[in-house]
């Protein structure tokens, strides 16, 4: 009890180090998370509107480009800065309270913190525009969001043990997240494609997830083969893993 106590703790004072670090030297602070997710999703509403693409009847465009990217933009942000904790903390280190895991931890929610916020920014200010929204379920939507970082957090854990052995790693993960990036239904449901095209895209667990949280969010989406188990095993399995190499890194780094 004693020992979780005090490593909760140091979670703590990790995530709001993290908060300093990542929002403190910007003039913009928080919000800039809120703009960066914005600008992205302004492009591909340009880009809709451009080449005359239509979101499926009843849904908001800015809706359904934003429970796209949010919970995509959360896997990748959440994968890349929890791949890069060690490496950035490494002085941290040098404290006994402090282990490889807390410093993942204190990463991955604060990714999640930010994410749920902007979520929130979006579709309120929507709201405020186009009238109060008609939600499906809110409790699937946030279970989509969760798993998004879950996964995440797993993937960016099982990257960090690797990368402490070979720098490479961090250097071939981006090209990583460009093909899952294309592979994720972020821009059309699952459901419009064709089945060989479907079947694809749904080996892919974070697609499971922005399917989750658009079925979660649109009355009558149907996303009749999102699976949360699917999501959930790809999860385990990486973690499983990530542990593994974190135990091993921590040996490693006590020796270097």
């Amino acid at each position: 009890m004693r020992g979780a106590l005090t490593q909760i703790q140091v979670v703590h004072a990790l995530l709001l180090r993290e908060t300093k670090t990542r929002f403190g030297a910007n003039q913009l602070g928080y919000l800039w998370a809120f703009l960066e997710s914005g600008l992205w999703i302004g492009m591909f509403i340009a880009f809709y509107s451009l080449f005359g693409h239509v979101t499926p009847p009843g849904m908001s465009l800015v809706a359904f480009l934003t429970t796209g990217i949010v919970p995509f933009s959360l896997f990748r942000d959440t994968a890349t800065r929890c791949m890069s904790a060690i490496e950035a903390n490494k002085g941290l280190l040098f404290y006994p309270q402090v282990r490889p895991l807390d410093l993942v931890i204190a990463r991955a929610t604060l990714e999640a913190a930010t994410y749920l916020m902007v979520m929130a920014m979006f579709m309120g200010g929507l709201a405020l525009i186009e009238g109060p929204p008609r939600i499906d379920s809110l409790l699937q939507t946030f279970a989509g969001l969760g798993l998004a970082s879950a996964l995440g957090a797993s993937l960016g854990l099982v990257c960090c043990g690797l990368s402490v052995y070979s720098p490479t790693v961090e250097r071939l993960f981006p090209s990583l997240l460009r093909l899952v990036f294309w592979g994720s239904a972020v821009f059309h449901p699952v459901e419009s494609l064709p089945k060989a095209m479907r079947d694809i895209l749904l080996m892919n667990p974070v697609t499971h997830a922005i399917e989750l949280v658009r079925d979660g969010w649109f009355p009558g989406y149907g996303a009749q083969h999102a699976d949360a188990a699917y999501v959930l095993a790809w999860t385990i399995v990486l973690s499983f893993f990530g542990l593994s190499l974190e135990r091993m890194a921590r040996r490693h780094l006590e020796l270097s």
